[in-house]
């Protein structure tokens, strides 16, 4: 009776843990948000939405302040989608790798070295990009500028190679061995097998690998900040310097913009902006995910 007991208070504890845990997580989560829409609405009393949404000039630490917020957000894309062209497909080339053809003993070698890449700080990610990368790039392009976003979106993309590898690599594993042995049978190739069978049906874990991928590269600071030039351009050209979202933000925030002026509250507007994109794609991957599950 007393071990029953005893049992019932460690579960009830552990029960109470897990689920304060898991509420601590969802009150920290709708607290950013309400201090985010609370800092924006005051905000957006003193400017009109209409400019910022549509302007394309964002110079609010200037004389004569403009408040478009549309070159942050087209440098924050261009970068994002840069990094996207080389994580995505060179990811996804590693998984299958690992997952269908690497022997056991080199897979557990090259997961280990491919992990330590998501362990290197960031800041030295921006300084190889600045200092390295460019100048080669500059070889090859003479027009590129000095800071740019081709080369921050290309070391970016390196850089979230792990996470869109790890996580797309653990989704084939899971695919029941059955499967494969099902389409040996009939005769297809390892090739035919990995792209015509294990990616399908893996495909909800490789699009949550992919939507993190692009929440990673969207959300990243310093690689940005320290190579892409910090110039808030409204443009399409990877050649040319811009500014994202997040390094505006590293931009005033370590600066001397006084506490409560309209510069001050522009980085909870910027904040709020790339709060709504990073939502925006994961809504995308989870309807995308719910889709190809009823596919399949």
């Amino acid at each position: 009776m007393k071990r029953n007991l005893s049992r019932k208070i460690k579960e009830g504890v552990i029960e109470t843990t897990l689920f304060l845990s898991a509420l601590s997580s969802i009150l920290i989560t709708i607290g950013i948000v309400i201090i985010l829409a609370y800092e924006s609405l005051g905000f957006f009393k003193e400017v009109s939405i209409v400019e910022f949404l549509t302007g394309t000039q964002w110079t609010p630490l200037f004389a004569e302040p403009k408040f478009g917020i549309l070159p942050l957000v087209s440098g924050t894309l261009l970068i994002t989608m840069i990094a996207l062209m080389v994580a995505l497909p060179l990811g996804l080339i590693v998984a299958i790798y690992l997952s269908e053809y690497a022997p056991h003993k080199l897979r557990e070698a090259i997961k280990p070295v491919l992990e330590l890449l998501a362990a290197i700080p960031t800041v030295v990610y921006g300084y190889f990009a600045l200092l390295f990368l460019t100048p080669i790039l500059q070889k090859f392009i003479p027009d590129l500028s000095g800071f740019n976003a081709l080369s921050p979106g290309i070391i970016m993309g390196i850089m979230i190679v792990p996470y869109v590898s790890s996580v797309s690599e653990d989704a084939m594993k899971a695919v029941p061995m059955h499967i494969r042995e099902g389409s040996y049978a009939m005769g297809a190739t390892k090739f035919q097998t990995a792209f015509n069978v294990i990616i399908p049906a893996a495909f909800s874990g490789i699009a949550a690998a992919f939507i993190m991928g692009i929440s990673r590269a969207i959300g990243e600071t310093m690689v940005v900040a320290i190579a892409a030039g910090m110039m808030p351009n409204f443009t399409i050209n990877p050649l040319e310097p811009v500014q994202t979202l997040t390094s505006y933000i590293v931009q005033v925030s370590i600066g001397d913009v006084p506490h409560g002026t309209i510069e001050y509250k522009t980085i909870f507007a910027a904040g709020m902006t790339l709060f709504l994109m990073t939502l925006f794609f994961n809504i995308i991957g989870f309807w995308l995910k719910k889709r190809i599950r009823e596919a399949y």
